[in-house]
């Protein structure tokens, strides 16, 4: 069974007035939900997190302000999502918690186990961006090597847009190794460099796109001897999302997908996966990628 955190709050913590799909995370839960009946998935209400876990990436006072609502109004601006509700706060707490969720079921023997939320990959140390407020992958790494006993991590991001918040975080971590895939020309503007980044031209399509995977997947698991794989699953490569540049398919994120799942059983480590971005118009195109990936992890769950 896939062990999935998931809680409402990731869509109700967002004010409908924000220009951002926040129905996303409840309509990909209404998906999974067959296989969620037939035993494949068990859905797990994560805890909020606890400061000093935020501390493992962010900066102490950054964190204090946003717990205080304290936060300057640029500093709200650069993260996206406004305006706040009350239960925003929260809600990130439990999104951020629900990857260390995972993990946990990781710790526990799981092979996969993901967070239908997640990957907030542009929070740096001290500030947000991106619709990110805290970097959950940073996060999670840290607890992995600093308390579970994995020694090596790889991150690999296939996001559209570049994993920025986590290069910095761990530009001088060589326990951490991240591989990020993105548009060249897409946000963020800075792009501090990854282990590895492969960028790619508008309008990039499957072929050529996953052709790079197959060669950079393998480079990454040498150069990286990972014990532990974290994978930002977005979606937003697509060719129907508003924000992507690139032009995939939904079979070709299918293939991306089953790409992956192949390193970590080849690397013979656990995987850990977190939603990322989908904006599609229309979003339906969004939410059938999601779900895919969270369908065939529970194959591969079944599998183990």
């Amino acid at each position: 069974m896939l062990h999935l955190a998931y809680s409402p709050l990731y869509s109700e913590g967002i004010s409908p007035d924000a220009r951002f799909p926040r129905a996303r995370y409840a309509r990909v839960r209404e998906r999974l939900e067959p296989a969620r009946a037939a035993g494949r998935i068990a859905f797990h209400e994560p805890e909020p997190i606890d400061a000093a876990d935020l501390w493992r990436a962010h900066d102490v006072d950054y964190v204090r302000a946003f717990l205080e609502g304290t936060l300057p109004a640029r500093e709200v601006r650069r993260i996206g999502i406004r305006p706040w509700t009350a239960s925003f706060v929260e809600r990130v707490l439990r999104l951020t918690g629900g990857t260390l969720s995972a993990l946990q079921a990781l710790a526990r023997g799981a092979r996969i186990a993901g967070n239908v939320a997640g990957g907030t990959h542009h929070a740096h140390h001290a500030q947000g961006g991106g619709y990110c407020v805290f970097n959950d992958l940073a996060i999670a790494a840290r607890v992995a090597l600093d308390e579970l006993g994995w020694g090596r991590v790889l991150v690999v991001d296939l996001d559209v847009h570049h994993g920025d918040g986590t290069a910095a975080l761990f530009a001088d971590e060589p326990r951490v190794h991240t591989l990020s895939f993105h548009a060249r020309l897409n946000f963020p503007r800075d792009k501090p460099p990854s282990d590895r980044d492969v960028a790619f031209e508008d309008g990039t399509r499957d072929a050529e796109y996953l052709a790079a995977l197959e060669l950079e997947l393998p480079r990454a698991l040498e150069a990286s001897r990972p014990d532990l794989i974290l994978f930002q699953a977005g979606v937003d490569a697509l060719e129907a999302d508003s924000l992507g540049r690139l032009s995939l398919t939904r079979l070709g994120l299918q293939a991306r997908n089953r790409l992956v799942f192949a390193a970590a059983a080849e690397a013979g480590c656990p995987l850990l996966l977190t939603m990322g971005g989908g904006y599609g118009k229309p979003l339906e195109a969004s939410l059938e990628a999601h779900a895919d990936l969270f369908l065939a992890a529970s194959e591969v769950a079944a599998q183990a």
